[in-house]
């Protein structure tokens, strides 16, 4: 069978769509750059936002004009939040629940097993990643679900509570990954702060982190998303180990404790500053990154300049600004008071141009060192080579000419001539 992978959204979705291409090709099936050439098309899907539903919407119809005879089948949040509207779609075949996923591979192939070895082809797959979804680092999902019920969730909806990995599980594949050849694999969930915490280990994700450092050879261990609670005392000490990378994404949302408290959100300005300040003591040249929304129901516009003051002193060094989007089964969604559009956009702007004055800084700041890069991708050539981009430890895009064999190396560069999205650099 040949088959088209794709996956829109999170981290986690990308895991969980690189997990299936391995399995697919453990078991002898063919994966394909191009939906016109596949038998069958899987669109892991997002619902975080009303634009992450339509983009799903979108590639469902183009893919079925680029191929009408392929069977497409979408799994993922929006699948299992609105199967309905996606059935109606033309060209599915079958819309997938989150809680069959794991068992997709053999709904499409009954005799496919999945306890065969799935890197023995892991070049081949690494190959399709970067080509379809833009990157050569291992995604790991160690958990699923969140126990928290934020107003605004739609995850908590489609993905329920809270489900950790065996910690042995989560070790054995990382070094199984590394001895394919991957440098870094980034720890990926929902809620990765309540990783363990259903297994009856408070303290679980410290745990989990010190294993990978002690039990797997892979050269650079990052963190996803990490929200701003359920971290342990001393969390911060982990990163006396330089494979520990000092990059923290830690979602805010808001920096209006009022907007906070509607939101359910278990933080505060407060524990939110000190949580910041624990990690900057413990961890030099930190890359500090955060989501924030929007707009979100009841924000005043004194809210709103809280916000903005509370990005700026803690000094963010990129921001993912979302506008609210009212999301079905979602306590907020039912709230008074919604933002009107035009308010929205007008605030989402400004906290946008914020985080390019707070990210150009950052940059700024990093001129005429040398760091060592992790080379992803070739995105083209001109006079005076291969242009290559690739990521520092702390997690600044960075843009190099390079030889040929670059991809998946890690080499120093020294870095200057900073933008608001990265960095210029020269190899050496």
């Amino acid at each position: 069978m040949k088959l088209f992978l794709d996956s829109i959204g999170c981290r986690l979705n990308q895991s969980e769509i690189e997990t299936m291409a391995r399995q697919l090709l453990a078991n002898g099936h063919e994966l394909v750059g191009d939906a016109a050439a596949a038998d069958t098309v899987i669109l892991n899907t997002c619902a975080v936002t009303h634009e992450a539903a339509r983009d799903a919407r979108k590639l469902t119809r183009r893919f079925h004009r680029a191929n009408p005879a392929a069977n497409i089948i979408l799994t993922g949040c929006y699948a299992t939040i609105a199967p309905q509207e996606l059935e109606r779609l033309d060209g599915v075949s079958q819309v997938v629940a989150n809680r069959h996923k794991a068992h997709l591979v053999q709904t499409l192939d009954p005799q496919a097993r999945l306890d065969l070895p799935l890197f023995e082809q892991e070049p081949i797959v690494r190959e399709f990643m970067a080509g379809n979804l833009g990157n050569t680092r291992a995604f790991i999902k160690v958990q699923d679900g969140c126990n928290n019920k934020c107003t605004f969730c739609v995850t908590t909806v489609a993905r329920g509570e809270g489900e950790s990995r065996h910690l042995g599980d989560v070790v054995a594949e990382i070094q199984a990954l590394a001895a394919a050849g991957y440098q870094e694999a980034v720890l990926t969930g929902v809620h990765l702060g309540s990783y363990g915490h259903d297994l009856g280990h408070k303290t679980g994700l410290r745990d989990l982190v010190q294993a990978i450092l002690s039990h797997t050879d892979i050269s650079r261990l990052r963190l996803s998303s990490l929200e701003p609670w359920d971290i342990a005392p001393h969390f911060f000490a982990l990163w006396d180990n330089s494979r520990l990378l000092p990059h923290l994404h830690l979602p805010l949302q808001s920096g209006s404790d009022r907007v906070l408290k509607r939101m359910a959100r278990r933080t505060s300005q407060a524990s939110f500053s000190q949580l910041v300040a624990a990690a900057r003591d413990h961890i030099p040249h930190l890359n500090l990154t955060t989501d924030l929304i929007v707009g979100f129901p009841g924000e005043t516009e004194a809210e709103f300049a809280e916000t903005m003051a509370f990005v700026q002193a803690m000094n963010f060094t990129r921001l993912h600004v979302f506008g609210y989007s009212p999301r079905p089964g979602t306590a907020a969604a039912n709230m008074p008071h919604h933002v009107p559009e035009a308010i929205k956009k007008e605030r989402t702007r400004r906290l946008i141009e914020l985080g390019h004055t707070l990210s150009l800084a950052f940059h700024q700041g990093y001129e005429g060192q040398v760091m060592n890069v992790l080379w992803e991708s070739n995105v083209g050539a001109d006079a005076e080579g291969l242009r290559w981009t690739g990521y520092t430890d702390n997690y600044i895009r960075v843009q190099a000419h390079g030889p040929a064999d670059l991809m998946n190396r890690i080499t120093p560069a020294r870095l200057h001539t900073a933008r608001p999205d990265g960095m210029f650099a020269e190899l050496g």
